[in-house]
């Protein structure tokens, strides 16, 4: 019976620590310097040396000839704590996974208070300490903040964060990290030599690989590998051979990567597919096939890279290897091996958890040969080339057009510009057909102010700056038309009204505009504001609202109104339901009538229309043949440029206050402030001031009903009740809402009084 290698090969010393020079340096020059703490804290993944570097410390501390860093070796205390040694009495290993609690703790303060038997110092080491509850690390915090001087502690864990800070800042904290492969390799050739044993190459690489760069584990693998093998026939000595040693840790073998490899260069289907399966019948993970391969890949990216440099980079593999791996890498290019690596990442990730890695397997097959066919294809004739040259020319010379053509890749009428020439046409000769143009790349942006021309010719790096944001937004934007671009306002015009709405919706500060925004900004430097508008002719360029207008159902249209204030007008007077119909000709006029409204002043700028109803065409007629009143016109001045008001059933989708441009032409501070109070009614909801709010004149109940009204000689209109929820359009194509005014009018109520609002109580 043997002991394990790495009991028998257990540092005794600092120095022969492999690979943490990062705690022995610092723990060494401490002891030197006699400037040893009374608590550490070794952390650091399993195997790595903390227990280890605990027993180091603990013999270098009692050493007789000690403190030193080195410690004599033959002393009572050094042999205890040496490979073959018992153990110290003064020099307590404890482990925390079952020694945790407030009782523990207990006893370990009770056992530090007596001197040590024999050494110099009592030293406590706390193995997975972690695992000790806070109850009992708090037990022993004021041991370990003020302990004895005789009294050393030395915890040591794998998951340091676990342990109570308080505890952790009164200890001196050495990180532990694994092993890099170089040293282990040289370590494990070293330890080899020492023992007797012979390996075959490439079998020492995937120990240390398996191992993962812990010390323990590398050495238990290779114990395990010269367990297993047989003595060579020749010398007698133990031959750790590279077929037992792929099989036992699970690895593919080197033939059938480079089976595989070979098959993915030439393109050969049959070859490849023939690899997996032999993977698949083995009985091998295909996981495990899948890693072995991104790690052959990684080796050739490495060796395409560094040329006769990859020796230094890939150490232990034999010069004939690399010859091989050298061959293998030219065969690919670095290019193409950079994309198969790609796609064997993405079916690594896509094995996790999937129910057919086999399947998951051949279909990364086929996407390598894919991939590899796509990329070195069949060599086309030069005749045959020219066309696919000129066809792959045309998108890109399409935007050096100097026509002002509409600008986007889609938009809602792509058959109009894609769609074949009629018959009826004429077909030019074959004669008369221009050669194919050679490739024109698209030129660049010219530098300087951003003018309406620029902006023309940069739009298809806009667009495609803005496609990798959002797709969505790039549709959109794909199908707008620049109509004009004055300073950094930006007119857009769009094929139908739902575009227009959909370019000037927001969540969260988010959407089409933005977006478009965004790429303009990036590409040109300059935050544009917006004039969106539906094209109503169709034009190229045409901005909404630029063709002639409309002509209404009893004339020519008439010009817009000047842009001015408008007047504030007395609503129309109110009567009950029951009054009959007013001839049209008898209606009154603005300023007729004494008579005002419960609205008053509020109803500034409100658009009223008939609704529609069964009479159908007898009101639309009536309502033509009459003159203007301000009951059935709009009184809200339009701009020169929008489109006539559509009072219609049908909310339109408000736009972002400040997002959009309110007009194209400037105008002074006292117009704007007089066409905001007559286009913002009060919002719902509003308090009125006293001054502003006009009581009905309402019959008494005690009045006789033969009684000549007030006002009975001026005609009255009959009333138009607006909807309980009326829908009315502003100039900019938002929504108009009434007041509280409005509602008393259409109720018939009269204004009494405000009374305060008193929230109500519990006893109350």
């Amino acid at each position: 019976m043997t002991t394990a290698l790495y009991r028998r090969y257990r540092p005794e010393s600092f120095g022969e620590m492999i690979g943490q020079s990062q705690v022995t340096e610092p723990l060494m020059t401490a002891l030197r310097s006699d400037r040893v703490g009374h608590a550490y804290l070794f952390s650091g993944p399993r195997g790595c040396g903390k227990t280890t570097s605990a027993r180091i410390l603990a013999r270098c501390l009692n050493c007789a000839q000690g403190p030193t860093d080195t410690p004599c070796g033959t002393c009572d205390s050094c042999v205890e704590l040496g490979r073959g040694g018992g153990g110290s009495l003064d020099v307590v290993e404890i482990d925390a996974a079952s020694h945790n609690g407030v009782d523990d703790a207990r006893d370990l303060r009770e056992r530090a208070v007596f001197a040590p038997a024999r050494d110099r110092f009592k030293i406590f080491i706390l193995d997975e300490a972690h695992m000790v509850t806070p109850q009992g690390f708090n037990a022993l915090l004021k041991l370990v903040e003020e302990p004895p001087d005789h009294v050393k502690f030395i915890f040591a864990t794998t998951e340091p964060e676990k342990v109570i800070g308080t505890i952790r800042s009164r200890t001196h904290h050495y990180p532990f990290r694994l092993v890099p492969p170089a040293a282990m390799l040289e370590y494990v050739e070293q330890l080899c030599g020492q023992e007797g044993v012979e390996v075959e190459k490439g079998v020492l690489p995937l120990v240390v690989r398996a191992g993962g760069g812990s010390p323990r584990d590398t050495l238990s693998l290779l114990d395990q590998l010269i367990a297993g093998s047989d003595p060579s026939a020749g010398s007698g000595t133990i031959l750790v051979t590279y077929a037992r040693a792929v099989a036992l840790l699970g690895y593919t073998h080197a033939e059938l990567l480079d089976e595989v490899v070979d098959a993915f260069a030439a393109s050969d289907a049959a070859a490849a597919f023939a690899a997996v399966d032999r993977v698949v019948q083995t009985g091998q993970d295909p996981r495990r096939f899948v890693d072995d391969l991104l790690e052959r890949l990684r080796d050739l990216i490495v060796v395409s890279a560094t040329g006769q440099g990859a020796a230094a980079v890939l150490r232990g593999v034999s010069a004939e290897d690399l010859a091989r791996m050298q061959r293998q890498a030219d065969a690919f290019g670095t290019s193409r091996l950079s994309h198969i690596a790609d796609l064997v990442i993405a079916t690594l990730d896509d094995m996790t958890g999937a129910t057919s890695p086999r399947l998951q397997l051949e279909l990364m097959v086929a996407r390598v040969l894919a991939r590899g066919a796509g990329s070195a294809g069949p060599t086309v004739p030069a005749a045959a080339a020219a066309p696919a040259a000129a066809a792959a020319a045309a998108p890109a010379a399409a935007p050096a057009s100097s026509a002002p053509a509409p600008v986007g890749a889609t938009s809602d009428r792509p058959a109009a510009a894609s769609a074949p020439a009629s018959p009826s046409e004429p077909t030019p000769s074959p004669a008369a057909a221009a050669p194919a143009p050679a490739p024109v790349e698209a030129p660049p942006v010219p530098a300087g102010p951003v003018t309406l021309e620029r902006l023309q010719q940069a739009w298809p790096q806009v667009l495609g700056q803005l496609e990798n944001v959002s797709r969505s937004s790039w549709m959109l934007a794909s199908g707008a038309r620049i109509a004009a671009l004055d300073d950094d306002v930006l007119t857009l015009t769009f094929s139908s009204q739902s575009d227009v709405a959909k370019f000037k919706q927001l969540a969260a500060g988010k959407g089409p505009s933005e977006d478009l925004r965004q790429a303009i900004l990036a590409v040109l430097g300059i935050r544009v504001k917006y004039i969106a508008r539906h094209d109503a002719g169709g034009g190229p360029g045409g901005a909404a609202g630029s063709g002639p207008a409309s002509p209404s159902p009893t004339g020519p249209a008439r010009e817009a109104p000047p842009r001015t204030a408008a007047p504030e007008t007395p609503a129309a007077p109110r009567t009950p339901a029951t009054a009959p119909a007013a001839p049209a000709a008898a209606r009154p006029s603005n300023s007729s009538g004494p008579r005002a409204s419960a609205s008053g002043p509020t109803q500034r700028g409100l658009v009223s229309a008939p609704r529609a109803s069964a009479s159908g065409a007898a009101s639309t007629a009536s309502a033509a043949a009459a003159p203007v009143t301000d009951w059935a016109v709009a009184a809200i001045p339009s701009d020169d440029d929008a489109p006539p008001l559509d009072p219609g059933p049908a909310a339109l989708p408000t736009e972002t206050p400040g997002q959009f441009a309110v007009d194209d032409e400037p105008e002074d501070a006292a117009t704007s402030m007089a066409r905001v109070a007559t286009l913002a009614p009060p919002r719902e909801g509003d308090v009125l001031p006293r001054t502003e709010v006009v009581p009905s004149i309402e019959r008494d109940d005690d009045e006789p009903e033969d009684e000549p009204d007030a006002v009975a000689d001026v005609p009255v209109p009959p009333t138009v009740a607006p909807p309980l929820t009326p829908v009315v359009t502003t100039r900019n194509g938002g929504v108009q809402r009434y007041g509280e005014a409005v509602v008393r009018q259409v109720l018939g109520a009269t204004f009494v009084r405000e009374e305060p609002y008193e929230p109500p109580t519990r006893f109350s």
